[in-house]
């Protein structure tokens, strides 16, 4: 994986920790996903270990959970 994964559902924590996500490794190093848009990238992130959002999978696997938005089962529902 070349770029950071950043995971999110859209909540008020999410969308705030997104731009300072983006302010500090610029979109060209960062695929955002949105979790209630894109429904199919939930097991993915699931299989990466992304327990709740938002969380960032940094190019070398590892989940960073930056702070408590949502749980992944709030996602998904």
């Amino acid at each position: 994986m070349s770029k950071a994964i950043f995971y999110h559902a859209g909540c008020p924590v999410c969308v705030g920790a997104e731009s300072e996500i983006l302010d500090l490794v610029g979109i060209e190093n960062l695929h955002i996903v949105h979790l209630g848009e894109e429904k199919d990238q939930i097991p993915v992130a699931e299989d990466f270990g992304v327990k709740s959002v938002p969380a960032l999978v940094t190019p070398n696997g590892h989940v960073l959970h930056i702070n408590f938005g949502a749980s992944m089962e709030d996602v998904k529902s």
